[in-house]
């Protein structure tokens, strides 16, 4: 696909049509896998709907960490304070999604957004099935103070029709559901993007930085009572581990050179040709040698 751009164009806008004319092959090529991949993420949310609620047990809340032998970590938000961890989730989410995209407006770019984010929804679906099976076969008391006993916020309604059963978790279910808890979705995404910007990000300090956030959001989780202990750490070397394996049997991305995109912006015009060849012939009258 060629793009053709005035002269006068602002360089981003002409960074960001040539990585447009470069990604938009390559998501002819692998559409059906990253729509394969958005897909999944509403799957996951489907099989959290039917997850055996009648194996979720409430307990109150004088025998809550006795039971769960949770004075590891006693330290809590509160109710009030618990979407501290949310904005540090969305934080990580959100700085990694302008990352992935960042070859359009930057000079110096390493990675392609397509094949990039084919990469992580390869991760964050290996991940996603364990995790599925995982807490299918593993069912913990709700850790999250709405699960607790006496909470109208329990159980989520039952449904009325077929759509329901597919709709429910949206929204109320995502904030409000129980039993999902081994391990940690909110770990899955904090550790796969952490991890791909270990591999293909350029700045070392930002490395740093994310490693010392995933910590930080870890510590959060468990605060805010969204997880257990337990639902943090294994999802730290199970999701290690995936990314490991997964990252083998892929084909590895290809380099990009350092400098600006390869594809020409602006092709140079026959007029441009012959004022270049007409200088090159007065610095041969004037006694310069010409250089290559």
């Amino acid at each position: 696909m060629a793009f053709y751009i005035a002269r006068q164009a602002s360089k981003v806008w002409r960074r960001i049509c040539g990585e447009v004319a470069l990604e938009i092959p390559l998501l002819a090529q692998k559409w059906k896998l990253l729509l394969a991949g958005l897909l999944f993420q509403m799957m996951d949310f489907t099989f959290m709907d039917w997850r055996p609620e009648g194996f979720i047990i409430y307990i109150g809340l004088d025998q809550y960490f006795r039971m769960l032998g949770s004075f590891f970590f006693q330290w809590e938000l509160g109710p009030d304070k618990a979407y501290i961890s949310e904005t540090v989730f969305t934080f990580i989410f959100f700085s990694f999604f302008l990352w992935t995209f960042h070859p359009f407006i930057s000079q110096s770019k390493k990675i392609y957004t397509v094949l990039i984010w084919c990469r992580v929804l390869a991760f964050l679906v290996a991940s996603q099935i364990l995790r599925i099976i995982t807490f299918y076969s593993t069912q913990l008391p709700g850790s999250n103070y709405h699960c607790r006993e006496g909470s109208k916020l329990a159980r989520l309604p039952l449904p009325d029709n077929a759509l329901e059963v597919l709709l429910i978790n949206f929204p109320r279910g995502v904030i409000y559901g129980c039993g999902d808890l081994i391990f940690s979705s909110h770990m899955i995404f904090t550790l796969v993007f952490v991890l791909t910007y270990q591999k293909y990000g350029a700045t070392r300090w930002v490395k740093q930085f994310s490693w010392l956030v995933a910590v930080i959001q870890s510590l959060l989780i468990i605060a805010s009572r969204k997880h257990y202990t337990v639902d943090v750490v294994v999802a730290w070397y199970t999701v290690s581990l995936v990314v490991f394996f997964v990252d083998k049997k892929l084909t590895e991305l290809p380099d990009r050179s350092p400098g600006p995109t390869s594809i020409p912006l602006l092709p140079l015009s026959a007029k441009s040709e012959d004022g270049k060849n007409k200088e090159e012939h007065k610095k041969l009258l004037n006694g310069i040698p010409h250089t290559q």
